[in-house]
C-alpha cells in the first residue's frame, strides 16, 4: 500500500519536463514552484485549501514579508528541517536576508537525496539535494493526512 508520501512524489513526478511558467499551474503546459505544489494538491486532495493572489516575480521582498510560509504554515504540518521524508515539501531562502519563497517536494532520502520543483529557465525538474540546496532550506513540511 503506497504512502501518502509516495503518492505526492509519484504526482510530483508526473508534472516534470512541464515548462516554467511564472503563476501557473497546469501539467504539461507550465508551472512555477508554487504552481507545481498546487497541482499536487488538486490531483491528491481536491480543490486548493486557499485562493492564491496574483503574484510578482520580486513578491513579498519589498517588504521582507514572509508570506509563502505563513501560508505553508497555514495548509500545511511543520516538522522539523532535519526529519526528511519522501513527499515533504521544502521551503527555500535563496539569498540570505531574502524572505524564502522557492519549494519543493522531497523525492528521495539519504545519499541520493533529491527534490522536484520549478525552476526558472529550466522548468519542473527533480535535481539532486546538495548541500547548497540544503544550506537554503529554512522550513520542511508534509501533507496533511487525507480524510
Amino acid at each position: 500500500m503506497s504512502t501518502l508520501g509516495d503518492t505526492v512524489v509519484a504526482e510530483a513526478r508526473r508534472w516534470i519536463g512541464t515548462p516554467y511558467v511564472h503563476q501557473a499551474s497546469a501539467l504539461g503546459a507550465g508551472a512555477d514552484c508554487l504552481g507545481l505544489l498546487r497541482g499536487v494538491w488538486r490531483t491528491v486532495f481536491g480543490n486548493e485549501p486557499e485562493d492564491i493572489p496574483p503574484y510578482t516575480p520580486d513578491w513579498s521582498e519589498p517588504q521582507g514579508d514572509e508570506a509563502l510560509w505563513r501560508a505553508a504554515e497555514r495548509v500545511l504540518s511543520p516538522k522539523p528541517v532535519f526529519a526528511a521524508a519522501p513527499g515533504d515539501v521544502v521551503l527555500f531562502r535563496m539569498r540570505i536576508g531574502a524572505v524564502a519563497k522557492h519549494l519543493g517536494v522531497q523525492g528521495r532520502i539519504g545519499a541520493r537525496a533529491s527534490f522536484i520543483h520549478a525552476y526558472s529557465g529550466r522548468g519542473v525538474v527533480e535535481s539532486p539535494l546538495s548541500d547548497p540546496w540544503v544550506r537554503r532550506i529554512v522550513a520542511r513540511f508534509e501533507f496533511p493526512e487525507r480524510t
